[in-house]
């Protein structure tokens, strides 16, 4: 399966939560890649702590393949090339976990003819390989975005299942942001339709995902004082209202990752240690990674929204 992760805006927590789910993947025993087609920023590496690959890889990336026309990528084996501990060798039982790289200092490119090709290969490929590929998108209306909607309409993955996790924060202007690139000008939909997709059957893989959202009713706020709290709920309860105008309300999320100080000050994987031995990290998150990674493979939570 593919799931495509994009954002209208930077700041989503699209990509380490994109990551997060991969790992979470992983530990569930799914053989899971990531293929970071933030051509512009290519930085999942250091969310998975690769020394080698923090911003890219010095040459041999996805812009090699892609654009240079090189045999194959390279790909990253987070188990064994981390240097976070918690990472290094493959948990019983856990499936494989992949990075394909960019290369450090290229930028975005067009989909050309030949990029959206060798782009229809590489997903034939892992999709056949892995049993998820997730491919983190560059913000906004991209061309990567643009080269992903080509390969997917063409005849080569028609019959590979594709998915869309579209991140917002629960913000006003998030959430604003996140409708008009799928339903707005020259958005997913309808970009996706200029390239062959039926518009119907584009719009049914989509879903939302809320991050960084604050629950007025977690026990996190128990030092607020009451008129902050109520003062939460009306700004909460209008957010929703406006995600149902937009046509991002409850129906078409997927799932919401809570605001979380750990992923405030640093973007990394959130492990069981960082909970219970370190107790960095809150459990209310790492069930919301665990959630999503279950529920993007699941016919019955996807269809049932």
């Amino acid at each position: 399966m593919l799931i495509f992760a994009t954002s209208d805006k930077g700041g989503t927590g699209r990509s380490v939560t994109s990551s997060n789910v991969a790992y979470r993947h992983a530990l569930q025993g799914g053989d899971c890649c990531y293929l970071d087609f933030d051509f512009g920023s290519p930085t999942a590496g250091a969310i998975f702590d690769l020394p080698d690959a923090l911003a890219g890889v010095p040459a041999g990336g996805l812009h090699s393949y892609l654009v240079d026309g090189v045999a194959a990528p390279r790909r990253i084996d987070i188990w064994t090339e981390s240097e976070r501990d918690v990472l290094r060798g493959r948990p019983a039982g856990a499936g494989r976990l992949t990075l394909f790289p960019g290369d450090s200092g290229r930028g975005e490119f067009h989909a050309q003819p030949g990029v959206v090709d060798r782009c229809i290969d590489l997903l034939v490929q892992a999709d056949t390989e892995f049993d998820l590929v997730i491919v983190d998108l560059s913000a906004g209306r991209s061309y990567a975005t643009e080269i992903v909607l080509a390969a997917t309409a063409a005849a080569a993955l028609r019959g590979v299942e594709a998915r869309w996790l579209v991140f917002h924060r629960w913000t006003r202007q998030h959430i604003i942001a996140a409708a008009s690139l799928v339903h707005g000008p020259q958005g997913i939909l309808q970009t996706g339709t200029q390239l062959g997709h039926e518009l119907a059957a584009l719009k049914a893989t989509i879903r939302f995902v809320r991050t960084a959202v604050l629950d007025p009713a977690s026990p996190d706020q128990a030092g607020l004082r009451p008129e902050q709290l109520a003062w939460l709920d009306v700004c909460n309860r209008r957010l929703q209202d406006l995600a149902s105008r937009e046509l991002v309300g409850r129906s078409t999320v997927l799932g919401q990752v809570p605001l979380d100080p750990v992923l405030q000050w640093q973007e990394q994987l959130l492990s069981n240690d960082d909970v219970w031995l370190h107790r960095t990290a809150n459990q209310r998150t790492v069930n919301a990674f665990d959630d999503l990674a279950k529920k993007i493979v699941d016919d019955d939570a996807w269809i049932g929204l």
